[in-house]
This record gives structure tokens, sequence and C-alpha cells, in this order.
């Protein structure tokens, strides 16, 4: 299961990796970088501009580790992996649920659920944090009305009220996001509303980036229990897209992704100088922003916390694997429901 956190990520333009042996070497023109043995590494993902040599990639396939392509800007280009594996029956249980309303629609309220608690904690935990009392009651508020999104849902009765009730929250959340901002940066780093393509502002360029990370990691985990990614229960399945890592994607966008995007901009960790600001108004990180996030990130996924079915202290990084497992068991039929991440 550790192979979740040890990703390699190639975001240096111009970086090239082949296979010496057992190693995958790095190297940026004809100086070497880097070298990491091949039994470490866990998957691979390319950010922009960077070549892997064929033996390298058959190499990968041949052992089952995946290699993503994302454009500069995180957005998913190419999957590359070997022969097809996984329990075919375990899929063919996920494809058989999908077509029964009342499993996706359970399925659904799980992942939201997930969703609007975690989100919920990140304001609390803002709110505590704050030293304008203004603010923590604005906070608060926020917080109060995500609970009781979180109640409707849990009673909702069709997937367009599930949606509809997710929407309302995100919209109570976002509107606070500028107030999750220390005071000190929000000239630096001011949130305009949630924009997508492209992001509008610095602050969406960092959240858009960090989903990115976290969509691959889902993905990954997902196809490593076997699941099939693109078939969905609450995102509407269309060709090309990955529904159910887009689900599972859900209950970690506050907790791991909003909440490092947080960080990074309140420590100061992200400047200006890390954006590209576009003829117009499109913004993306630059090179040296995507080298900082990625960094973040994995040390991120290095930190412990309690798993709240496991009751056991998980690294961060194996949490889409877990909840994968859980969904996978689901499915199956071994335990009666579903039970998303909280982060408490």
């Amino acid at each position: 299961m550790r192979q979740l956190l040890n990703t390699l990520y190639l975001s240096t333009e111009g970086t090239y990796a082949h296979l010496e042996g057992e190693t995958l070497v790095v190297k940026v023109g004809d100086a070497k970088r880097g070298q990491i043995p091949m039994h470490h590494l866990g998957a691979i993902v390319c950010l922009g501009r960077v070549s892997l040599s064929p033996q390298l990639m058959a190499r990968c396939m041949a052992d089952g580790r995946s290699i993503v392509w994302l454009n500069e800007n995180g957005r998913f280009q190419a999957r590359v992996e070997g022969e097809v594996g996984g329990n075919i029956l375990l899929r063919q249980a996920q494809f058989r649920a999908a077509d029964k309303p009342e499993i996706a629609l359970q399925l659904s309220k799980a992942f939201i659920a997930g969703k609007l608690k975690n989100s919920r904690n990140v304001l609390m935990r803002s709110a505590r944090d704050s030293k304008d009392e203004a603010e923590k009651a604005q906070l608060a508020k926020a917080a109060k009305a995500l609970a009781v999104n979180l109640r409707n849902v849990q009673q909702a009765d069709s997937p367009a009220s599930v949606l509809g009730l997710e929407g309302d929250a995100a919209r109570v959340y976002f509107e606070q996001f500028n107030t999750m901002i220390k005071p000190s940066m929000r000239s630096e780093f001011e949130y305009q509303g949630r924009s997508r393509r492209p992001p509008k502002d610095a602050v969406n360029a960092l959240i858009s980036f960090i989903y990115a990370l976290l969509l691959s990691d889902c993905r990954s985990a997902l196809e490593t229990v076997g699941l099939d990614p693109q078939l969905g229960f609450f995102h509407v399945v269309r060709p090309g897209r990955p529904a159910l890592a887009l689900d599972l994607l859900e209950e970690f966008r506050a907790v791991l992704g909003d909440r490092l995007a947080l960080t990074l901009i309140n420590r100061g960790q992200v400047q200006q100088k890390d954006f590209d600001f576009r003829t117009g108004g499109a913004v993306y990180l630059s090179e040296s922003g995507r080298k900082a996030v990625v960094v973040a990130y994995q040390e991120r996924k290095k930190e412990t916390l309690q798993h709240p079915v496991l009751e056991t202290q998980v690294e961060i990084g194996l949490l889409p694997l877990l909840q994968a497992r859980l969904l996978a068991r689901y499915l199956r039929g071994d335990v009666p429901h579903y039970i998303p991440f909280f982060n408490k």
C-alpha cells in the first residue's frame, strides 16, 4: 500500500527520464538531476514538457506502474498503463451496482456527506484560528449552514436533491474562502469566486492544481483495488471522464486540497512570483510554483492521522487507497454501508 507515497513528479521543462539497469535516472539537458531505484517507485506523474525513454515506459507497464501526463496547469492529458488487472468479479459487482438507483443514491449521499463534513471542519478550524471576532462569527455561521445541509443530504431521496444540496453548500463554503486567508495575505491572494477553465486568480490556480494531483491519486487507488475509475455513482458518466475517481475526490477536496492551499498561502510558501498572469485574465502556477506545491503535497502525504473507521494512525497518502478498499468491500456485499472519510 505504500506505493501511493512513492509517486515521482517530473515538472522541470526538458526533463528526460530513462532506465539504467534497475534505476530510473533523471536528466535535464546533459545534467544528471537524480536517480531512484525502480522498486521504490509506485507511479510517475509528468507535468508539462517531460519525456521518458521507451525502455522506461515498457518497464513501468510490465511492473503495473502507472504513468500520468498532466499539462503545465495540472490538467489531465493522458495515462499509460499495462495489461488490465484487478478482480473481474469486483468490476462486475460495480457495474451491477451502478444499474441500481438505490445504491447509486446511497453512495452519492456518502460521498457528499464526506465532502460537507470535511468542508465544515475546515471552516471551524479557521474560526478557531481567527483573531477577529466578527470573522469568527461569520465562519461559524457558515459552518452551521453546512451542518444543516449535511443533515438534509442524509435525508435526500433523489440524486437531484443531493446535487442541489452539494451546490448550495459549495456556494456557502467558497464565499468564506477569503476570510480563511490571513488578513496580511488577502491583498496578494484575493479570491474572486470559483473559476476553473481557466482559473481567473491565483487562489483558483492553486486549488485546481492540487485537485488535479489528488484526482490522479484517487484514480490510482481505485485501479489498485480493481475498480473501474470511469464508472461513477454521483458524477455523470461520460466517455473519458473518471467519474468514480471524481466521486472519491469529493471526500478529500477540503481536508487535503483546500487546507493545503490555505497553508501554502498563509505561511507565504507561495507568492505572486509563483504564478503566471496571462493576457485575457487566465492565471496558472509557474514552474517554481508547481515545484513548491508538489513538494508540500508530498510532505503532507507523509503526515499521519487517525482513521475514523480503522481506528488507527495512517499516513495521509494512503487515505484514497483505504477508502477505495472500503468501497470495494461495500460493492462486493461484505459490509452493509460505505462510510466516507471524515477528518475529526
